[in-house]
């Protein structure tokens, strides 16, 4: 049962670190494994907060797996919470978490997942493992080319 979590600091500002995480149909532009994802329903709830049931594909070589998750945005709260309903894990939770910093926004991403197949969980879990290493940092870069740069800094 992997689990991974990291923290970072970045130049934008926390709404803008949460639209940009929140805009899950670009994923496959610019996150490592993504090779696509749709939006399969979307739930405004009136209180700041939407639910998306989104599939995923994802892929490394020959391997092409799909899976499918809920996920809570939670825009007053400045966080985003993925749950699991589909596909090759027994399990796999994620939290994304935004504050402020004093020049910019301290990210947080957290993730715990297992595969059902033991074999399956061999073979992709170093490739996972180094993808999560390299996911903030790839929002990063993504924020950089949306906002620019600078960032906070900048304002």
């Amino acid at each position: 049962m992997p689990t991974f979590r990291m923290t970072r600091t970045v130049k934008h500002k926390p709404a803008q670190m949460f639209a940009l995480v929140a805009d899950v149909e670009r994923y496959p532009e610019f996150l490592p494994l993504c090779e696509g994802l749709r939006i399969i329903r979307r739930v405004q709830s009136g209180e700041g907060v939407e639910t998306l049931v989104a599939a995923m594909s994802v892929g490394y070589k020959a391997i092409k797996e799909s899976f499918t998750t809920r996920v809570t945005l939670d825009e007053p709260r400045l966080r985003i919470e993925v749950e699991y309903v589909d596909g090759p894990f027994k399990y796999l939770e994620n939290r994304w978490t935004f504050r402020d910093a004093p020049v910019g926004c301290e990210v947080e991403f957290y993730i715990n997942y297992e595969f059902k197949s033991f074999a399956l969980g061999i073979l992709m879990g170093s490739v996972f493992d180094k993808a999560f290493r390299k996911f903030t940092e790839a929002f990063e870069q993504r924020a950089d080319t949306v906002y620019g740069a600078r960032g906070a800094l900048a304002t």
